[in-house]
Protein backbone atom coordinates (compact mmCIF):
# COMPACT_ATOMS: atom_id res chain seq x y z
CA UNK A 1 0.00 0.00 0.00
CA UNK A 2 2.75 2.76 0.72
CA UNK A 3 4.41 1.70 -2.55
CA UNK A 4 1.12 2.42 -4.33
CA UNK A 5 0.74 5.63 -2.66
CA UNK A 6 4.26 6.50 -3.03
CA UNK A 7 4.15 5.72 -6.81
CA UNK A 8 0.38 7.99 -7.01
CA UNK A 9 2.50 10.52 -5.50
CA UNK A 10 5.26 10.89 -8.24
CA UNK A 11 2.83 10.41 -10.62
CA UNK A 12 1.01 13.28 -9.41
CA UNK A 13 4.13 15.28 -9.16
CA UNK A 14 5.04 14.57 -12.96
CA UNK A 15 1.35 15.56 -13.96
CA UNK A 16 1.96 18.93 -12.17
CA UNK A 17 5.24 19.19 -13.22
CA UNK A 18 4.10 18.62 -16.82
CA UNK A 19 1.48 20.95 -17.18
CA UNK A 20 3.65 23.60 -16.05
CA UNK A 21 5.96 23.03 -18.50
CA UNK A 22 3.22 22.71 -21.22
CA UNK A 23 1.70 26.20 -20.24
CA UNK A 24 5.08 27.61 -20.13
CA UNK A 25 5.69 26.70 -23.02
CA UNK A 26 2.78 28.17 -24.98
CA UNK A 27 3.63 31.83 -23.00
CA UNK A 28 7.40 32.07 -24.14
CA UNK A 29 7.96 33.27 -27.46
CA UNK A 30 11.84 33.19 -26.83
CA UNK A 31 12.24 30.29 -24.94
CA UNK A 32 14.82 31.10 -21.76
CA UNK A 33 15.15 27.60 -19.81
CA UNK A 34 16.02 25.77 -22.79
CA UNK A 35 16.61 21.68 -22.53
CA UNK A 36 18.19 19.45 -25.06
CA UNK A 37 17.98 15.73 -24.28
CA UNK A 38 20.00 14.80 -27.05
CA UNK A 39 23.69 15.56 -28.57
CA UNK A 40 22.74 16.69 -32.09
CA UNK A 41 20.18 19.13 -30.69
CA UNK A 42 22.65 20.26 -27.51
CA UNK A 43 25.25 20.97 -30.36
CA UNK A 44 22.76 23.25 -32.39
CA UNK A 45 21.44 24.90 -29.30
CA UNK A 46 24.84 25.63 -28.08
CA UNK A 47 25.74 27.11 -31.07
CA UNK A 48 22.70 29.26 -31.93
CA UNK A 49 21.69 30.14 -28.05
CA UNK A 50 23.14 32.44 -25.48
CA UNK A 51 24.70 29.77 -22.69
CA UNK A 52 22.55 31.83 -20.03
CA UNK A 53 19.73 30.69 -21.72
CA UNK A 54 20.71 26.68 -21.89
CA UNK A 55 19.72 25.26 -18.55
CA UNK A 56 20.87 21.70 -19.68
CA UNK A 57 22.43 19.60 -22.77
CA UNK A 58 23.45 15.56 -22.37
CA UNK A 59 26.37 14.78 -20.43
CA UNK A 60 28.06 13.48 -23.63
CA UNK A 61 28.31 16.97 -25.18
CA UNK A 62 30.62 16.98 -22.59
CA UNK A 63 33.08 14.94 -23.56
CA UNK A 64 35.66 16.44 -25.90
CA UNK A 65 36.04 12.95 -27.74
CA UNK A 66 32.50 12.74 -29.08
CA UNK A 67 31.33 16.08 -29.41
CA UNK A 68 32.15 19.61 -30.70
CA UNK A 69 31.05 21.62 -28.38
CA UNK A 70 32.22 20.24 -25.28
CA UNK A 71 34.33 23.88 -24.31
CA UNK A 72 30.39 25.55 -24.01
CA UNK A 73 28.68 22.68 -22.80
CA UNK A 74 31.20 21.75 -19.39
CA UNK A 75 29.51 25.29 -18.47
CA UNK A 76 26.38 24.19 -18.87
CA UNK A 77 24.36 22.00 -16.48
CA UNK A 78 24.04 17.67 -17.97
CA UNK A 79 21.63 15.79 -17.94
CA UNK A 80 20.95 11.99 -18.92
CA UNK A 81 17.59 12.22 -20.09
CA UNK A 82 15.77 11.31 -16.79
CA UNK A 83 11.96 12.78 -17.14
CA UNK A 84 12.38 13.71 -13.45
CA UNK A 85 15.85 15.55 -13.80
CA UNK A 86 13.82 17.42 -16.86
CA UNK A 87 10.78 18.79 -15.26
CA UNK A 88 13.34 19.88 -11.74
CA UNK A 89 14.98 22.25 -13.93
CA UNK A 90 11.68 24.20 -15.07
CA UNK A 91 11.99 24.32 -18.49
CA UNK A 92 10.36 26.41 -21.09
CA UNK A 93 11.32 24.69 -23.77
CA UNK A 94 12.21 20.93 -24.31
CA UNK A 95 14.29 19.48 -27.64
CA UNK A 96 14.72 16.02 -27.77
CA UNK A 97 16.17 13.21 -30.75
CA UNK A 98 13.49 11.67 -32.82
CA UNK A 99 15.13 8.31 -32.19
CA UNK A 100 16.56 8.94 -28.21
CA UNK A 101 15.41 9.41 -24.59
CA UNK A 102 11.70 7.92 -25.95
CA UNK A 103 11.11 7.14 -22.47
CA UNK A 104 11.29 10.28 -21.03
CA UNK A 105 9.67 12.06 -24.19
CA UNK A 106 6.51 9.26 -24.11
CA UNK A 107 6.23 10.85 -20.00
CA UNK A 108 6.49 14.18 -21.35
CA UNK A 109 4.11 14.07 -23.61
CA UNK A 110 1.32 12.01 -21.22
CA UNK A 111 2.06 14.89 -19.04
CA UNK A 112 0.73 17.64 -21.29
CA UNK A 113 4.14 18.53 -21.93
CA UNK A 114 5.22 19.29 -25.72
CA UNK A 115 8.96 18.40 -26.13
CA UNK A 116 9.99 19.65 -30.05
CA UNK A 117 11.68 16.79 -31.78
CA UNK A 118 14.23 16.46 -34.31
CA UNK A 119 15.17 14.03 -36.73
CA UNK A 120 18.52 12.97 -38.74
CA UNK A 121 19.13 14.82 -41.75
CA UNK A 122 20.25 12.72 -45.06
CA UNK A 123 21.82 15.44 -47.06
CA UNK A 124 22.75 18.73 -46.68
CA UNK A 125 19.66 20.30 -47.60
CA UNK A 126 17.82 19.05 -44.39
CA UNK A 127 20.81 19.82 -42.36
CA UNK A 128 20.62 23.27 -43.32
CA UNK A 129 16.82 23.07 -42.94
CA UNK A 130 16.87 21.60 -39.57
CA UNK A 131 19.52 24.73 -38.62
CA UNK A 132 16.90 27.05 -39.66
CA UNK A 133 14.31 25.32 -37.83
CA UNK A 134 16.22 25.17 -34.74
CA UNK A 135 17.03 28.64 -35.12
CA UNK A 136 13.55 29.70 -35.48
CA UNK A 137 12.15 27.65 -32.24
CA UNK A 138 15.34 29.26 -30.46
CA UNK A 139 14.44 32.88 -31.86
CA UNK A 140 17.89 32.83 -33.02
CA UNK A 141 16.73 33.31 -37.10
CA UNK A 142 19.82 35.39 -37.66
CA UNK A 143 22.03 33.20 -36.47
CA UNK A 144 21.15 30.56 -38.01
CA UNK A 145 21.00 32.40 -41.79
CA UNK A 146 24.91 33.40 -40.38
CA UNK A 147 25.79 29.64 -39.83
CA UNK A 148 24.00 28.45 -42.83
CA UNK A 149 25.61 30.81 -44.77
CA UNK A 150 28.96 30.28 -43.29
CA UNK A 151 28.54 26.40 -44.20
CA UNK A 152 27.66 27.33 -47.59
CA UNK A 153 30.85 29.61 -48.35
CA UNK A 154 32.88 26.79 -47.16
CA UNK A 155 31.37 24.12 -49.74
CA UNK A 156 31.85 26.59 -52.44
CA UNK A 157 35.61 26.91 -51.50
CA UNK A 158 36.08 22.78 -51.61
CA UNK A 159 33.91 22.71 -54.62
CA UNK A 160 37.06 24.52 -56.24
CA UNK A 161 39.43 21.91 -55.20
CA UNK A 162 37.45 18.98 -56.73
CA UNK A 163 39.84 16.97 -59.53
CA UNK A 164 38.49 15.66 -62.42
CA UNK A 165 38.73 12.10 -61.67
CA UNK A 166 36.81 10.74 -58.09
CA UNK A 167 38.31 8.56 -56.03
CA UNK A 168 36.87 5.45 -54.91
CA UNK A 169 36.00 5.38 -50.88
CA UNK A 170 34.34 3.22 -48.71
CA UNK A 171 33.83 4.22 -44.76
CA UNK A 172 34.32 1.26 -42.14
CA UNK A 173 32.29 1.58 -38.46
CA UNK A 174 32.57 -0.32 -35.68
CA UNK A 175 30.91 -3.97 -36.17
CA UNK A 176 31.84 -3.48 -39.79
CA UNK A 177 28.92 -0.99 -40.89
CA UNK A 178 29.31 0.75 -43.82
CA UNK A 179 26.98 3.72 -45.32
CA UNK A 180 25.60 3.81 -48.38
CA UNK A 181 22.98 6.05 -50.82
CA UNK A 182 20.88 7.98 -48.44
CA UNK A 183 22.40 9.23 -45.97
CA UNK A 184 24.49 12.76 -44.97
CA UNK A 185 27.85 10.73 -45.23
CA UNK A 186 27.13 9.57 -48.84
CA UNK A 187 26.85 13.07 -49.93
CA UNK A 188 29.77 13.89 -47.47
CA UNK A 189 32.03 11.57 -49.31
CA UNK A 190 30.39 12.96 -52.75
CA UNK A 191 31.23 16.63 -51.99
CA UNK A 192 35.20 15.76 -51.11
CA UNK A 193 35.13 14.38 -54.86
CA UNK A 194 34.79 10.77 -53.69
CA UNK A 195 32.85 7.56 -55.38
CA UNK A 196 30.89 5.72 -51.86
CA UNK A 197 31.37 2.08 -52.94
CA UNK A 198 28.88 1.17 -50.08
CA UNK A 199 26.12 3.16 -52.29
CA UNK A 200 27.60 1.35 -55.82
CA UNK A 201 26.74 -2.15 -53.94
CA UNK A 202 23.12 -1.30 -53.26
CA UNK A 203 23.70 -0.85 -49.24
CA UNK A 204 20.96 1.85 -47.91
CA UNK A 205 21.84 4.01 -45.56
CA UNK A 206 23.53 1.59 -42.50
CA UNK A 207 24.84 -1.90 -43.52
CA UNK A 208 27.39 -4.45 -42.35
CA UNK A 209 30.17 -5.21 -45.09
CA UNK A 210 31.91 -8.29 -44.59
CA UNK A 211 36.07 -6.92 -44.57
CA UNK A 212 36.59 -9.69 -48.04
CA UNK A 213 34.34 -7.04 -49.71
CA UNK A 214 36.48 -3.92 -48.67
CA UNK A 215 39.75 -5.81 -49.97
CA UNK A 216 38.28 -6.31 -53.09
CA UNK A 217 36.32 -3.32 -54.11
CA UNK A 218 38.71 -1.65 -55.38
CA UNK A 219 39.01 1.44 -52.96
CA UNK A 220 41.81 3.76 -53.04
CA UNK A 221 40.25 5.28 -49.95
CA UNK A 222 39.15 4.29 -46.80
CA UNK A 223 37.26 6.26 -44.51
CA UNK A 224 37.92 5.10 -40.50
CA UNK A 225 35.66 6.34 -38.01
CA UNK A 226 37.86 7.30 -35.57
CA UNK A 227 37.31 8.49 -31.74
CA UNK A 228 40.88 9.35 -30.06
CA UNK A 229 41.19 7.99 -26.42
CA UNK A 230 38.18 5.92 -26.27
CA UNK A 231 37.93 2.75 -24.10
CA UNK A 232 38.56 -0.16 -25.98
CA UNK A 233 35.59 -2.38 -26.98
CA UNK A 234 34.83 -5.53 -29.44
CA UNK A 235 32.73 -3.27 -31.68
CA UNK A 236 35.91 -1.32 -32.66
CA UNK A 237 38.06 -4.20 -32.76
CA UNK A 238 37.19 -4.64 -36.66
CA UNK A 239 38.78 -1.55 -37.44
CA UNK A 240 42.10 -2.89 -36.32
CA UNK A 241 41.79 -5.96 -38.21
CA UNK A 242 45.19 -6.91 -39.60
CA UNK A 243 43.41 -7.12 -42.95
CA UNK A 244 42.84 -3.10 -42.88
CA UNK A 245 46.72 -3.32 -41.59
CA UNK A 246 47.74 -4.79 -44.77
CA UNK A 247 44.99 -2.66 -46.71
CA UNK A 248 47.79 0.26 -46.29
CA UNK A 249 49.96 -0.99 -48.22
CA UNK A 250 47.81 -0.15 -51.24
CA UNK A 251 45.34 2.57 -50.39
CA UNK A 252 44.75 5.58 -48.08
CA UNK A 253 44.01 4.66 -44.86
CA UNK A 254 42.03 7.75 -43.45
CA UNK A 255 40.70 7.93 -39.87
CA UNK A 256 38.34 10.78 -39.51
CA UNK A 257 37.12 11.38 -35.84
CA UNK A 258 33.06 10.63 -35.40
CA UNK A 259 32.47 13.77 -33.73
CA UNK A 260 32.85 15.01 -37.22
CA UNK A 261 29.77 13.59 -39.02
CA UNK A 262 27.73 11.82 -36.29
CA UNK A 263 25.48 14.89 -35.73
CA UNK A 264 24.27 17.37 -38.59
CA UNK A 265 26.14 20.76 -38.51
CA UNK A 266 28.92 22.81 -39.35
CA UNK A 267 31.40 20.00 -38.78
CA UNK A 268 30.50 17.98 -41.56
CA UNK A 269 32.26 20.79 -43.45
CA UNK A 270 35.54 19.73 -40.96
CA UNK A 271 34.78 16.29 -42.48
CA UNK A 272 34.51 17.30 -46.22
CA UNK A 273 38.04 19.37 -45.76
CA UNK A 274 39.18 16.68 -43.91
CA UNK A 275 38.54 14.01 -46.81
CA UNK A 276 39.36 16.63 -49.73
CA UNK A 277 42.74 16.90 -48.04
CA UNK A 278 43.50 13.05 -47.66
CA UNK A 279 42.27 13.01 -51.78
CA UNK A 280 44.77 15.91 -52.56
CA UNK A 281 47.72 13.67 -51.02
CA UNK A 282 50.36 12.29 -54.09
CA UNK A 283 50.91 8.54 -53.18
Amino acid sequence: MRIGLLRGAKCAVLVTAGLALAATSVAVARPQRIVSLNMCTDELVLRLADPERIASVTWLSQDPRNANMAEVARRIPANHGVVEQVLAMKPDLVIAGAYTTRATVGLLKRVGARPREFGVPRNLAEMRAQIREMAALLGEEARGEALVADIDTRLTALAKRRRPKPLRAIVLRPNGFTVGRGSLVDEILTRAGLVNIAAELGIESYGQIPLETVALAGAEILVLNDTPDSPPSLAHEVLHHPVIARLSDRLRLVPLPSRLWTCAGPSVVDAIELLVAAREQPR
